[in-house]
């Protein structure tokens, strides 16, 4: 196992349903998903003592509501390194400008930056490879490059997903199509310490080709996502509901990072030791 030292201590990760974990479910985690950030988590709490981590990142949100909900919360604990991954429910909403986007997060960017802590940041993953979202892909790429100028700027770090090719693979999406699985997130994991330059033994995956599909069971495939996951996102768009409406942070305090006990993931409940809280 490798306990590499690195400099940070305090990790607060902020966010929309990527930063969350969902796709990627673990019921003896808090929130019942475990995703990259918490994998990150896991392997930096190796190398350092009273390593504390929290998690504020709610599925659904847009960007000035990851302004208003969580910014100050996460100064409040006072982290040495902060992920942001923010805009990309604004990005593939209909008739929304990249560049407006860019500027509320580069205003984001500057209220995390008071404590002169460690920024992450995250472009957009390139969705050529997708027939869903392929026809946003300039729109992504526009923001993406607005992104590397915001982060040239305020000196931050870029977790480069455009760039990362093994998540441009229908096996490391859910069902959804929408949100990374368990395979898709250990792979933005290894992504983050990479940018991080923190060694680690994350192995890389390495799967099977994809199965060839028929024509006939394509377009199965197809209906029946439509009818679990498309139609009810418009039905939300048209309510002006979210799907994060009443869900709260599954960490919101910065604690120790522990993984769940083998009792607590069959019994899908939170291990006390996974967000006994260290406030700031």
């Amino acid at each position: 196992m490798v306990t590499q030292q690195h400099p940070w201590s305090r990790y607060v990760a902020i966010g929309d349903s990527f930063t969350e974990g969902i796709g990627d479910p673990e019921p003896g985690v808090p929130g019942g998903h475990r995703g990259w950030a918490d994998r990150v988590a896991e392997v930096l709490s190796r190398g350092t003592e009273d390593f504390a981590y929290a998690n504020l990142a709610i599925r659904g949100r847009l960007i000035q509501q990851i302004i208003d909900e969580q910014v100050e919360p996460a100064l409040e604990l006072r982290p040495d390194l902060i992920t942001i991954s923010a805009g990309g429910n604004d990005v593939i909403r209909p008739r929304t400008d990249p560049d407006e986007i860019s500027a509320r997060f580069e205003y984001a960017i500057e209220r995390l930056g008071r404590d002169r802590a460690t920024i992450v940041i995250f472009t957009g993953v390139d969705v050529g490879f997708s027939p869903v979202f392929r026809g946003i892909r300039g729109k992504v790429a526009i923001y993406n490059e607005n992104l590397r100028a915001i982060a040239q700027k305020h000196d931050c770090i870029v977790a480069d997903q455009w760039a990362l090719a093994e998540i441009q693979d229908q096996r490391m999406w859910d069902r959804d199509r929408l949100h990374l699985n368990a395979l898709g997130h250990h792979e933005v994991a290894r992504m983050v310490l990479r940018a991080l330059n923190v060694e680690n033994d994350l192995e890389p995956m390495k799967p099977e080709p994809l199965p060839d599909r028929s024509w006939r069971q394509a377009r199965t495939q197809d209906l029946s996502w439509a009818r679990e996951y498309l139609v009810p996102w418009v039905v939300r768009r048209i309510r002006h509901q979210s799907s994060g409406d009443f869900i709260t942070a599954k960490r919101p305090d910065a604690g120790p990072y522990a993984l769940p006990t083998a009792e607590a993931a069959e019994a899908g409940v939170h291990g006390a030791d996974a967000s006994r809280p260290l406030r700031g």
